[in-house]
């Protein structure tokens, strides 16, 4: 098969373009610094929920559940039904002090909480965040679509074309542009997402016919001998590669809780809301978003198994750079980034396949936009405001958009590095598992503690930044290791067989790699995030003790009382049930246990 466009799939796609980046100019607001990083503070919440679901189910996260669903099963939805669990937490404690505190970023808001020394660290380190992990993986699913249709363009013009196509709005435009175009683009997408997986169940038979077909796989891999029920299921044993129960419970939260509730690319979007409540909805809404996610999302990159089952693809030249070496995928399981634009070229007619390509690259413009405004914010409100705090906000304004386009730069020459990950989901979550504990632990003892102080906190971000990056370099090094291995063993047992030639590799392992490297890097990413999690939260207890208490101020306006729970019930008491919050909260958490009970 022939992985092309027809002329109308073209149009379809440069008429969408056209209109989307229209659309954003016309929604612009960029009168003063309130209107443009924060849309005026006037968005509704059914705005607000969509808009933070599609930056969440941007580009990447659609192309990263359809490849790690094909590769390690369906228990990549996890994150998904999490989310939900965490918005609720994040309405009830944490939505009102942000919003209270009329901050522009979080990073400001720590700096109310603690000090100035938190504020820039978490600036810092957000910035980079946005520009490694969010902008740059959605310019990585665009550049995975156009090198399937234009394998003869370099990258470097695929990327930049892609950047500065999401920037055209951005820049003059700012949060409004970027939140009101999301909410077309959340929509487009959705209906792409069933639309392909109305046709892959199709394919292979529907629901039963996809269990029939996975039970009777055998021992091939991806599936490697589990039956259709174990490849269904969320919850996985203590030893499992991908996320065990353990990971699931202790990590996966924490990656979540960081992503939701301390992001700034995330909770811009709930800044930007009218008032409390339409923030709270808002988050609500985006929870009950991700449940359905596992079937149109997650299960059409199941399906993929049995559609591409012996699919030779190594006439399609998909090239993925491995340990210095460039490797041509010959299956779908060497480079499972590539399963959703297949999916989208084998499994759609023409017409709906321009379409639908227009949805995912809306997606990618969504997500990469939305980073680019975020970040611009940060540095804009974090650093130049800080620098020069006499700026006019037209000036202000002016700052973020140039530094909109530093970033798009940066974004764009980082984008094709991610190649070298084994997968675009795992390196998201690897990324952010080793970045985010410390700093969700500054935010949850900032919350709930009230002896926590700046001094605490700066030191435990310091040792846990270090320690983030102790724990990247080991993996950096037993992939490298790795890959020297794999080359001698190619030379020297060329007819072993894979269980054979996998002792061997971890034998050699043991013997080259650093003892300490080698024991850190066999921990479970989602483990590590853990460990992390509770050092943070020691040497911030243990420091802040040994320190003089913070200002009663600060604990006063920013921690949590059970007063103010109180008080919201009296507040509550006369309210409908469907605009009390609390009673929307536990609707969607028993709809959540009733979804995870379900795949079991």
């Amino acid at each position: 098969m022939k992985l092309s466009l027809d002329t109308i799939d073209v149009a379809i796609m440069i008429l969408y373009g056209v209109i989307i980046i229209g659309y954003g100019l016309f929604k612009a607001k960029r009168k003063d610094s309130e209107e443009y990083f924060l849309g005026g503070r006037s968005m509704l919440w059914p705005i607000v929920g969509i808009s933070l679901f599609a930056a969440n189910i941007s580009s990447s996260t659609l192309v990263g559940l359809a490849g790690d669903a094909f590769k390690t099963n369906t228990h990549v939805y996890n994150y998904e039904w999490l989310a939900t669990v965490v918005l609720v937490f994040f309405a009830i404690f944490f939505m009102p002090f942000y919003l209270k505190s009329g901050v522009y970023t979080m990073p400001e808001f720590l700096e109310k909480r603690y000090d100035s020394r938190s504020r820039y660290y978490f600036s810092f380190i957000t910035i980079i965040g946005n520009v490694i992990v969010d902008t740059a993986a959605g310019l990585y699913v665009g550049m995975l679509v156009f090198e399937i249709v234009f394998p003869e363009v370099d990258t470097w013009i695929i990327i930049s074309i892609l950047a500065v196509a999401a920037a055209a709005y951005t820049i003059p435009g700012g949060l409004s542009s970027v939140i009101h175009t999301e909410v077309i683009q959340a929509i487009l997408l959705i209906i792409g997402s069933i639309i392909l997986t109305y046709f892959c169940l199709q394919d292979v038979g529907g629901w039963q016919g996809m269990l029939d077909g996975l039970n009777n796989y055998g021992d091939r891999a991806p599936v490697n001998g589990m039956s259709a029920d174990e490849i269904l299921s969320l919850v996985r044993p203590a030893d499992d590669e991908f996320m065990p129960w353990t990971g699931l419970l202790l990590g996966a939260p924490l990656l979540g809780f960081y992503f939701w509730a301390t992001n700034q690319f995330m909770v811009q979007r709930v800044l930007s809301a009218k008032d409390l409540n339409h923030g709270r909805w808002g988050a609500l809404m985006a929870g009950f978003m991700k449940l359905p996610v596992i079937f149109i999302m997650v299960i059409p990159g199941t399906a993929a198994i049995l559609l591409f089952d012996g699919v030779d693809i190594s006439g399609y030249n998909f090239q993925i750079p491995r340990g210095g070496t460039t490797v041509t995928c010959e299956n779908l399981a060497d480079c499972t980034d590539y399963t959703y634009p297949l999916l989208l070229f084998y499994q759609l007619p023409t017409g709906l396949l321009g379409l639908v390509l227009a949805g995912l690259l809306a997606a990618m413009m969504s997500s990469v936009s939305a980073t680019f405004n975020s970040a611009s914010t940060l540095i804009t409100m974090d650093f130049v405001y800080k620098l020069n705090p006499n700026m006019t906000s037209k000036q202000l304004v002016r700052a973020g958009q140039i530094a909109t386009a530093a970033l798009v730069v940066l974004a764009a020459a980082w984008a094709p590095q991610i190649k070298q990950f084994d997968s675009l989901f795992k390196y998201l979550q690897q990324v952010i598992a080793y970045t985010s504990p410390p700093v969700v632990a500054a935010f949850l003892v900032g919350l709930f503690w009230r002896r926590g102080n700046g001094t605490g906190a700066i030191v435990s971000l310091v040792i846990g930044f270090v320690l983030a990056i102790f724990m990247l370099y080991s993996d950096i090094e037993k992939s490298s290791v790795e890959t020297e291995i794999s080359k001698e063993l190619a030379v020297s047992m060329p007819d072993a067989d894979a269980v054979t030639l996998a002792q061997n590799m971890e034998s050699m392992l043991q013997e080259r790699l650093n003892p300490i490297f080698y024991e850190v890097a066999e921990i479970h990413f989602l483990h590590k995030a853990f460990y992390l999690m509770v050092t943070a939260l020691f040497i911030h207890i243990f420091v802040s003790l040994m320190t003089p208490p913070p200002d009663p101020k600060q604990v006063e306006e920013f921690t949590w009382k059970r007063k103010l729970l109180d008080e919201e019930t009296v507040e509550l008491k006369g309210l409908p049930w469907y605009k009390n919050y609390r009673i929307i909260s536990i609707i969607l958490l028993i709809a959540t246990a009733i979804m995870v009970g379900a795949f079991w």
